[in-house]
């Protein structure tokens, strides 16, 4: 084995760990068996076998192939699954790393690598898994943070540790190599400062896959907290919309409880029923059949409140769109600010009416009523002019949900009523 050979090794060896780290970021069931804050025995097994199949055949095509002593990277392998699975899931795989070498004559590679599990998976025991995923190599850096972090009060510093004692283990590694030829493999130089290379590069492989794997775990991070940030904001919206719409139903209960008790108890009823669709645990999706079906016990108790001769609703729904799926309790606060907003000051009442038809591969919503109309502003305006923050809400509702795939508009002429518009994907709901 060439000085040459030795360098171009370590050289191609960083290409090999960056490369090997990144095929496995890239597959979903290995992020979601590697950062799973627990993971059965079975699921420990079946991470395990991300990492040894490919890098078993890797030991095999180092015996097998010629000056391509680069494929071999289970020492950096078994010190990652000690620091990151623990010592007796890293002696195991220290077992199966050594394998090929065994039926090649390594005898010393089962020992080694048992040993070296058993050491990286206590260390991983001892040090925090923060303080794992910073490891770097450089001691420049370590240095400045050793001097800030100790200065006041001296302890250990368990970067250096790390750094240090996988230092030391490639080193024993090759003074077992050296005084014990062809019974374990290592990289031995004829030169002292390609040697202390050697030892180096070790930490490096090491602290390359950690920064990969690291940057893979602050994203899912990132994008794990995105999405408790939208559910905790839709879930404010939806809130905001119940009470809103339980408050006016009431009032329409309350005055009928005298003059018209029959009718107060049937709308009592039907509120029943809307209650218990908004208690029931739901996705934030459901069918448009669905959503249409809970608007029908509002309309319905808008209708004996006005009077059937002064609140009319038309439907125009197309029957392809029924199996579409919509943010629950889309329509509801829009057919209140209809009623609420453009029927109600009139005298003699009007109708509302609900339109839905497929646009290609979207489905467009339409809430118009016929009322006295509110103006030509945008929805926020109306919303902050007293028209309600219905309209408000499931505008912000379609952004949280879709983001710029939703289309929400509104066309309010004075006097001739107003025309809420929503077009969303038509995603359909699974057919059980």
């Amino acid at each position: 084995m060439t000085d040459k050979l030795i360098l171009i090794t370590l050289l191609v060896k960083l290409g090999v760990v960056a490369s090997v780290a990144s095929i496995l970021a890239r597959g979903s069931t290995f992020r979601r068996l590697f950062f799973a804050e627990r993971r059965s025995p079975r699921q420990t097994l079946a991470l395990l076998a991300f990492f040894l199949v490919p890098l078993t055949l890797g030991v095999w095509v180092r015996i097998a192939v010629p000056n391509f002593l680069a494929a071999d990277i289970s020492f950096e392998t078994i010190i990652l699954l000690g620091l990151l699975v623990g010592p007796e899931w890293a002696m195991l795989g220290g077992a199966v790393l050594s394998a090929p070498a065994l039926y090649h004559h390594e005898f010393l590679a089962l020992p080694f690598n048992a040993v070296l599990g058993l050491a990286a998976g206590l260390l991983g025991l001892y040090v925090e898994k923060e303080e794992i995923w910073s490891f770097t190599p450089f001691v420049d850096l370590s240095l400045y943070r050793w001097v800030r972090r100790n200065l006041p009060q001296p302890g250990m510093d368990r970067q250096f540790l790390m750094l240090f004692l996988i230092v030391a283990a490639e080193a024993c590694r090759d003074w077992i190599a050296h005084v014990f030829p062809l019974r374990l493999f290592a990289l031995l130089a004829s030169q002292w400062w390609l040697q202390a290379l050697v030892c180096l590069s070790a930490p490096i492989n090491v602290g390359i896959a950690l920064k990969v794997w690291n940057a893979l775990r602050i994203e899912m991070k990132l994008e794990d907290q995105k999405r408790l940030l939208l559910e905790a904001r839709l879930d404010a919206l939806q809130r905001q919309i119940n009470p809103h719409f339980l408050f006016n139903t009431l009032n329409s209960i309350a005055s009928l409880v005298r003059m018209k008790p029959e009718m107060a108890r049937q709308m009592t009823v039907k509120l029943a029923n809307i209650l218990r669709a908004l208690l029931k645990d739901h996705d934030s999706y459901v069918p448009l059949s669905e959503e249409l079906s809970f608007t029908d016990d509002y309309l319905d108790i808008e209708v004996v409140r006005f009077g059937a001769e002064k609140l009319h609703v038309e439907k125009e729904i197309d029957p392809r769109t029924l199996g579409i799926l919509v943010p629950s309790i889309l329509l509801q606060p829009l057919i209140e600010n209809s009623i609420k907003h453009g029927l109600e000051p009139r005298l003699n009442g009007g109708t509302v009416t609900l339109r839905s038809r497929l646009v290609g591969d979207r489905v467009l919503i339409e809430v118009a009523d016929d009322g006295v109309g509110m103006g030509n502003r945008p929805a926020s305006a109306l919303s902050r002019s007293g028209a309600g923050i219905g309209m408000k809400n499931v505008q912000e509702r379609l952004e949280v949900l879709y983001g710029n795939q939703a289309r929400f508009s509104v066309e309010s002429n004075p006097g001739r009523g107003t025309l809420v518009s929503i077009e969303i994907p038509a995603n359909l709901a699974d057919v059980q």
